[in-house]
């Protein structure tokens, strides 16, 4: 069977998406004070990485970054026997941080669901935030994103595909048609 590959973001209509998404959590936050960047392990690490670097560029000032792995709080663990567990890396506490949770694909909500949890179980954040690069729908739990770099409806048997290069820099979002 054919897959059908369709460019939906150039590298640079990615590079406008993330640009967008730092300007309104910086708005939304009304700067940085406070504010902890979190990539879902792995395409939304790379993400906050961008985000962060844009941020900085804009804003003049750093922010926060961490990493969090969410394999062992899935609520599909046990039928998913070849699950890799990662490790998180988040070096400030998360209480009373705003902290925005950063994903590259948003389709069930079941990983943002399990984010949400390994987050809470760091600390109390002020508050919790989702940032996503595309929300491609398909919801099965009531998790909507505050950014989006992209809404592309998909059919169930579609999938959405972020292509990183080998600096871990997105470089175009594709949808693969079966």
């Amino acid at each position: 069977m054919a897959v059908e590959i369709i460019e939906i973001l150039d590298s640079d209509g990615v590079d406008r998406a993330i640009t967008r998404i730092a300007h309104e959590i910086l708005e939304k936050n009304a700067g940085v004070d406070d504010l902890l960047l979190i990539g879902i392990r792995t395409g939304g690490a790379y993400l906050a990485t961008q985000l962060q670097q844009k941020i900085t560029n804009i804003e003049g000032k750093d922010v926060s970054t961490g990493i969090i792995d969410v394999t062992m709080y899935r609520d599909d663990l046990e039928s998913r026997n070849n699950l890799e567990v990662g490790h998180s890396c988040i070096h400030v506490p998360v209480t009373d941080k705003k902290v925005i949770l950063v994903d590259d694909v948003l389709f069930t909500g079941r990983t943002i669901r399990a984010a949400l949890e390994a987050v809470i179980a760091l600390g109390r954040p002020q508050n919790i935030q989702l940032a996503i690069l595309v929300d491609r729908g398909h919801r099965e739990l009531p998790i909507r994103p505050d950014y989006i770099g992209r809404n592309i409806p998909t059919a169930q048997n579609e999938q959405i595909k972020v292509d990183f290069d080998d600096q871990n820099v997105p470089q175009a979002v594709h949808l693969l048609r079966t």
